[in-house]
């Protein structure tokens, strides 16, 4: 069967999600209890799974493809630290020309599956100035742009055997799971760029403006990125706990007299600097859990 590609999907039914969890369920018997949807250049998460079964997402009944340069397009069934996981290497975007159903499919799959624990992670522009390029950032909270112009994932009819109507968002982001991290990193020598924020999603794909940035830091945002909250927010209806980590790989440019320019082989090369500390920060948690 091919891909769900269309940006005209408008949603999908219980029925269609089903069917792809259940194919993954007939060609592998994990059955994984954490996710991992990798960022731009992190996708190397999922070579840290031992016994691993690897799936093209365009082999996946009704998945979507991923066509962004650093995210391969598989999604990697397998063990970490002895606990059941399925990364995904690479995600989906609204820039990719994707509706906002289709770049969240998978986490109501993950659901059906049996995942109960969601780890999103990504590379953001920072935004704070305290911040560092090469900082992780825990996210604490999102400030969610596209869901103040409609854009939200929930809109529309209401499947009650994924979630409520309303679903509470002021703890979207596992405080358990952040105080968990947090000890990884002092232990794995990661606390010194360790930071903790409130991450700001915008849709993409052109970096923000100067005038943006500083109204995104007077709205109270500590990075910028184009993904992850609309995951989340899918996640927390499903009644999934979630972590989610920014990698901070560019500051972003608020003054106009600046020469610096945001671009994508920038962030991939900060990504490739700090993978293997993010990798290291990620499995020493999940063995936590």
């Amino acid at each position: 069967m091919e891909a769900a590609s269309s940006s005209s999907q408008c949603s999908y039914s219980y029925e269609e999600y089903n069917e792809t969890a259940d194919w993954l369920m007939t060609q592998t018997e994990k059955r994984p209890k954490v996710a991992i949807i990798c960022g731009s250049g992190l996708g190397g998460l999922a070579e840290l799974l031992d016994d691993k079964i690897i799936f093209p997402y365009k082999d996946i009944p009704r998945f979507p493809t991923s066509t962004v340069q650093g995210h391969a397009g598989q999604l990697v069934f397998g063990k970490l630290q002895g606990c059941e996981c399925v990364c995904m290497q690479g995600r989906f975007h609204f820039y990719e020309g994707y509706n906002i159903h289709t770049v969240t499919y998978p986490v109501r799959v993950f659901f059906l599956l049996g995942v109960e624990i969601l780890i999103v992670t990504n590379a953001a522009g920072g935004l704070k100035d305290s911040y560092s390029v090469g900082d992780i950032m825990l996210i604490k909270d999102h400030i969610n742009m596209p869901g103040f112009a409609g854009q939200n994932p929930l809109c529309g009819h209401n499947e009650k055997r994924f979630g409520e109507r309303f679903p509470c968002m002021s703890d979207a982001y596992d405080r358990e799971l952040r105080v968990l991290a947090r000890q990884a990193a002092e232990e794995q020598g990661c606390d010194s760029f360790l930071q903790e924020g409130v991450y700001c999603m915008l849709a993409g794909p052109t970096y923000e403006t100067i005038a943006e940035c500083r109204a995104l830091q007077k709205l109270g945002a500590d990075a910028v990125g184009m993904s992850t909250v609309p995951e989340v927010v899918v996640a927390r209806h499903c009644g999934l706990r979630v972590l989610g980590l920014s990698l901070i790989t560019n500051k972003v440019v608020t003054d106009y007299d600046s020469t610096e320019r945001a671009n994508h082989k920038e962030v991939l090369r900060t990504t490739e600097k700090r993978a293997k500390d993010l990798q290291r920060l990620v499995r020493h948690l999940i063995s936590k859990l």
